[in-house]
């Protein structure tokens, strides 16, 4: 910890003081395919077999041996059957003669060359062509996509809908998982009401529940909702404990900003090892990070999230999420990925800490994506992140900005 600076601490040297204490989950389950869609691969998938395990047509079309080509002028075979995809021609095709094939079809023994059915002309039971094509042409070979024994899919790898059909194409039943992530989470705080229930003065709405559910919900893990917790030292400590106990993964949010009035930080002193940041971000500049230990042997991850509803969700994206990833599974998951693009609008900044502004990336009118601010940027106003579809990131050194200008965007759809 000789380098780590309390007062400001870069947001990717956060993530990697985190990323180097994550451990997969160990234990692992058999699921059928359907069933392991978003989970996580525990062991290599081998090719059984040769994929396509025959040669076969690509085209619907005549299926020959390309030393019949005539070089000076037309090509004539004679069409002796025909070969469907799952039936195939029994017999050998001679000098001079085709087969009429379908796509799939296995090649007919002495064939090595399809043309297409709109390049010749048939009468009665001869074709003829006058181009040339190459040898092999529309032909799919075996192993041609997979070969016997090659790794289809690796361990850590999260399944996903292509990767149904293609272990299926091996005749793969069952996969190994990892078993699901257990996360739970709760709110803290007296200004908080549970919806449906009558807002007193200074009260608000738990929102944060609500985004953090939808959040885990996309990365497939099993929830553990413990609800809004009131500011009571016996209360929380109760459910800090009962979380860590279900749980592999604890999120709160709120209660961990420098000077803020509660009981999350003694409590998280006395049963946990846990850091306090002020990361050099906005919104999200509060988070906590570290280890809980209930009453089992193995200690559980701590998050802890600002209470703010967008800081809530911008520290889970960029901190929270990859780790999450890398806990059921992933050694090395993918970060979102950042385009650049013209901002429209004019944004101001502060230098020295990375902004995540909320934005609207679109498709102008001269055909190029652009990117505009959804608005205000206060870390309280939830219906920024409702309007945007990516975040705006502006690292350290950039200050305020004309439009015009060349700027990072994170793409959030598929993950939001």
């Amino acid at each position: 910890m000789d380098d780590y600076d309390p007062n400001s601490m870069p947001a990717a040297k956060a993530r990697q003081f985190i990323k180097q204490f994550l451990s997969p989950v160990m234990e692992t389950e058999h699921l059928s395919i359907r069933e392991s869609l978003g989970r996580v691969l525990a062991a290599d998938i081998l090719s059984p077999s040769n994929v396509p395990n025959y040669d076969n047509s690509a085209m619907d079309g005549y299926a020959f041996n390309a030393d019949d080509i005539n070089l000076e002028k037309s090509t004539v075979l004679k069409v002796i059957g025909t070969a469907f995809a799952g039936k195939a021609f029994d017999g050998e095709v001679k000098p001079g003669e085709c087969v009429r094939i379908m796509t799939g079809g296995m090649m007919p023994r002495g064939t090595d060359t399809v043309i297409v059915q709109e390049r010749v002309t048939l009468t009665g039971d001869q074709i003829n062509f006058s181009e040339v094509p190459k040898r092999k042409m529309n032909v799919r070979y075996a192993g041609e996509d997979l070969q016997q024994g090659q790794m289809v899919l690796g361990a850590g790898h999260m399944i996903r809908a292509a990767d149904l059909g293609l272990i299926a194409s091996l005749g793969i039943g069952k996969v190994s998982v990892y078993r699901k992530l257990k996360v739970a989470f709760f709110s803290t705080g007296d200004e908080l009401a549970s919806v449906g229930e009558t807002l007193n003065t200074g009260q608000v709405y738990d929102s944060n529940r609500y985004t953090l559910y939808g959040m885990l919900s996309r990365l497939g893990v099993e929830i553990i909702d413990l609800g809004a917790i009131a500011d009571d030292a016996e209360l929380l400590e109760s459910t800090l404990l009962k979380a860590a106990e279900q749980a592999d993964v604890v999120i709160t949010s709120g209660g961990v900003s420098v000077g803020e009035a509660d009981y999350m930080k003694l409590l998280l002193a006395k049963h946990g090892q846990v850091v306090f940041w002020k990361i050099a971000m906005k919104p999200g500049r509060p988070l906590a990070y570290g280890k809980v230990q209930g009453s089992k042997i193995k200690a559980s991850h701590y998050f802890g999230l600002p209470g703010n509803p967008v800081a809530v969700m911008v520290t889970f994206y960029q901190f929270v999420r990859e780790a999450m990833l890398m806990l059921m599974g992933q050694a090395s998951p993918a970060p979102l990925p950042i385009f650049n693009v013209v901002c429209t609008e004019n944004i101001k900044k502060q230098t020295g800490r990375t902004e995540y502004q909320r934005g609207i990336l679109f498709n102008d009118t001269d055909g190029a994506w652009k990117v505009k601010p959804t608005g205000a940027q206060g870390s309280a106003i939830l219906s920024s992140m409702s309007l945007a579809n990516c975040f705006i990131v502006l690292n350290e050194s950039i200050g305020n900005l004309e439009a015009g200008t060349i700027v990072q965007v994170q793409v959030l759809d598929g993950i939001v």
